[in-house]
């Protein structure tokens, strides 16, 4: 049971990942005048009319909605740099392209609350979904390789999002082979009779008498 809980607690929920993504930072244009803010993740500011300063993006999201600044995207969500990632990821059934961790929950919390900041946002958001879609099958592609002899795996640039999906499977699997292979779960009974046959094969010789 306490395996399966374990398991249970490894998988974030669609909330708790933007939760963790909300603490990215971003870069924002104040259009007003406010001291700094000393906060408990750190102090930021002070902010002045059209100077930019970098914020997490919680914060970013709070004054956009009170309509205190605008976001400015990062530069990985241009329409260029998504292209050439896209390309690339089809271009390579194996490895991941740089992006970062939360690249698919800061995507979404800066288009869903300042859409009239990103250039071509409907192209962006369209070339995010595809670039999701081709890691995914890259994910599942390499899952159908692991096997009885796989004791640990390697995925590199992997997002929140996607190593969210593949904890459980790979921790149920590895688990399932390391039970197979290990003898302490092998029942009693037959390791009684292992034993007795070993015993048998390796006990004292007797030689007939002459």
């Amino acid at each position: 049971m306490a395996g399966q809980s374990d398991l249970h607690l490894s998988l974030f929920s669609f909330q708790e990942e933007e939760f963790l993504g909300e603490d990215e930072m971003v870069e924002i244009v104040p259009n007003m005048r406010m001291d700094p803010l000393h906060l408990i993740c750190g102090d930021f500011g002070p902010f002045r009319p059209q100077i930019a300063t970098q914020v997490p993006l919680w914060l970013a999201v709070a004054l956009k909605i009170r309509g205190k600044c605008t976001i400015r995207p990062p530069e990985w969500m241009s329409v260029e740099k998504l292209t050439q990632v896209l390309e690339a990821e089809r271009n390579s059934s194996r490895e991941f392209q740089p992006l970062p961790f939360h690249f698919v929950e800061i995507s979404r919390l800066i288009s869903d609350h300042a859409r009239d900041d990103i250039p071509d946002v409907y192209m962006v958001r369209s070339l995010i979904e595809d670039i999701r879609n081709v890691r995914f099958d890259k994910v599942e592609t390499g899952l159908q390789t692991i096997h009885e002899r796989t004791h640990a795996m390697k995925l590199k640039n992997l997002s929140a999002t996607e190593a969210n999906i593949v904890r459980p499977f790979v921790l149920r699997a590895l688990q399932a082979f390391y039970k197979h292979d290990s003898p302490e779960m092998i029942p009693q009974s037959d390791t009684t009779a292992i034993r007795r046959r070993q015993a048998a094969d390796h006990g004292p010789k007797r030689y007939p008498r002459v």
